[in-house]
């Protein structure tokens, strides 16, 4: 599974405010919500994001475990929410960080079909399954989130292909 990514994304903490500010003001539009479901750990950042520009107080989770280090697996879910009425659901917002293959996007979109669903990455495969989405990238790409990274020193390019420098 982990040969399917050919090219690494790394994203830095400001940009991922950026990026999901801007996922904001295109949901202001479409508002008022009445509240916003996020899919953990992922969607937790972009969704304390969007709930501060958005002015939404009202806030649940949904668990879903399906991804280890450049591998995803069967999606499974820890932690379901109560269930919405039709008419409060169809002013939710489902927050999430990124749409890969879906899998994890058809889970919690079977468990609230009227809400809106936003991420701040799609990929093409799992695209259809989000009705916004901010910055599209390729499907061979790992994008490396600011919570599972940590700034350290890199060898310059020259110096890791063995090539040395006067």
């Amino acid at each position: 599974m982990k040969d399917r990514y050919n090219k690494l994304y790394p994203i830095s903490w400001d940009q991922l405010h950026r990026d999901s500010k801007v996922l904001a003001w295109r949901l202001l539009d479409l508002g008022p919500w009445h509240g916003i479901v996020t899919i953990t750990r992922g969607g937790l950042v972009p969704a304390a994001i969007i709930a501060r520009e958005l002015e939404i107080r009202v806030i649940d989770t949904v668990c879903v475990s399906s991804y280890a280090w450049q591998d995803q697996g069967q999606s499974r879910v820890l932690k379901s929410f109560q269930p919405l009425s039709p008419d409060v659901a169809a002013k939710t917002l489902i927050i999430d960080d990124l749409v890969d293959t879906g899998r994890t996007a058809q889970v919690v979109r079977e468990m609230l079909p009227q809400a809106h669903f936003a991420t701040v990455y799609a990929k093409p495969a799992g695209r259809p399954m989000v009705d916004t989405y901010i910055t599209e990238v390729s499907q061979d790409t790992w994008i490396l989130f600011p919570w599972d990274s940590e700034a350290r020193f890199v060898e310059p390019l020259a110096d890791q292909r063995g090539g040395t420098s006067l």
